[in-house]
């Protein structure tokens, strides 16, 4: 199966949410290359972004799941970079 390079970029709206979130992407936490996270204290958000290399239908499934999180969007943006998942 093959791996793509993606980054994700998170907006937390609603602080009640960062509980699930934080739980879904432990759970995807073997794909995740690695985080970043920006508190903007003055508009009372939180800017996240998330760099993952892992097979398509697993990025899809982590951006749909966290999309449904209320207070939460996410968008996703796709690298050329595609590898065969035996030679990573």
């Amino acid at each position: 199966m093959s791996t793509r390079v993606a980054v994700m970029s998170i907006i937390v709206e609603r602080n009640g949410s960062a509980e699930p979130l934080n739980s879904l992407l432990h759970n995807y936490g073997e794909y995740i290359i690695g985080r970043m996270g920006i508190p903007y204290r003055e508009k009372n958000i939180n800017i996240i972004s998330i760099a993952l290399d892992a097979p398509q239908d697993i990025i899809s499934a982590l951006s749909g799941k966290i999309g449904k999180l209320e207070g939460i969007s996410v968008k996703t943006a796709y690298s050329g970079v595609i590898t065969d998942a035996k030679n990573n």
